[in-house]
């Protein structure tokens, strides 16, 4: 298991934090989600051979956020 953090703007309430994690979780390979509003950040937990970075962006991205 690898652990992602990734900075994300335009995150400004709970919506935000639900739309994330419930769409990033659909994704096979992610074991954990945790969106930090706070910190503007979203920590993902993934098996690496089965999801990459670019998975999880494109799909943060999808949902009308920025990736840093």
């Amino acid at each position: 298991m690898e652990q992602l953090t990734l900075q994300v703007e335009g995150m400004s309430c709970g919506h935000c934090v639900n739309a994330i994690e419930s769409s990033v979780k659909e994704l096979n390979g992610v074991e954990q989600v945790k969106v930090q509003l706070a910190e503007g950040t979203v920590v993902v937990t993934i098996d690496s051979s089965v999801v990459t970075l670019k998975d999880i962006v494109a799909v943060i991205e999808d949902q009308g956020y920025d990736v840093q």
